[in-house]
């Protein structure tokens, strides 16, 4: 684990009790193990008490501490932004000003300060929609979209870097020039194609694992700072 953030520091200092789950004769091991999961993780814990809709929210916090582009009137797109966490973050951040909007396949309860659809990205529509919905140029496309897990690390590594790659597409259609792009992808980053691509469209590129994301997950986060004006745009 890397340096913890002030709000990973704060998060793991309030809660440090250990809570153990008795076994029951209506959850098999996998549902004990998934309450105790529940139970004793941190953020889960704190995002309750803050009124977030999903632990979701301190990996959007922590990615913004360290890479510090959220801010008050800032134009934002959320991909995959159901149940709302990082749209919550957003708007707060926004101080009242500035846009965001958001899509999801799922249904995502209102979120006052933003505007959000229902629909999948992939249809061809929808970026339209998102578009439409901007009026203009965003300053921060950001991704927490992944496919549906099938177990097999590869298959949802080729999936999800899919979703990464459409997600992409949309942010050089909008970004305003300095922009930036995060997308959520599986151990091992982007593909060595996309990611050479993305490299010459923004000036700066790394991966993060937030403090939120769970030990044992797979993900991480592609940020891609400094997008460089439309006029050069790589496709290469």
């Amino acid at each position: 684990m890397g340096k913890l953030t002030k709000s990973a520091k704060e998060v793991r200092g309030r809660h440090q009790l250990t809570v153990r789950v008795k076994t029951s004769k209506y959850r098999d091991k996998s549902s004990n193990k998934w309450l105790a999961r529940q139970l004793n993780d941190p953020y889960v814990a704190e995002s309750k008490r803050l009124g977030y809709r999903s632990r979701a929210a301190f990996k959007l916090i922590q990615l913004d501490e360290k890479y510090k582009f959220l801010g008050k009137g800032k134009r934002i797109v959320d991909l995959g932004c159901a149940p709302g966490g990082w749209t919550q973050v957003a708007v707060m951040r926004n101080k009242g000003a500035g846009k965001v909007v958001g899509i999801d396949i799922l249904e995502t309860q209102p979120v006052e300060g933003a505007t959000l659809i229902q629909q999948d990205f992939t249809e061809d529509e929808a970026a339209e929609k998102l578009k439409i919905l901007l009026d203009g140029e965003a300053d921060i496309v950001m991704s927490d979209m992944a496919a549906n897990t099938t177990g097999h690390q590869q298959t949802d590594h080729l999936r999800t870097i899919a979703l990464v790659e459409i997600a992409y597409t949309f942010a050089k259609e909008v970004l305003a020039e300095g922009g930036i792009f995060i997308a959520k992808v599986f151990k091992g980053g982007a593909e060595a194609g996309l990611l050479a691509d993305i490299k010459k469209n923004f000036r700066k590129v790394s991966h993060c694992k937030p403090d939120a994301s769970r030990a044992g997950s797979p993900e991480e986060y592609l940020v891609a700072e400094g997008f460089k004006s439309k006029g050069w745009i790589s496709d290469s």
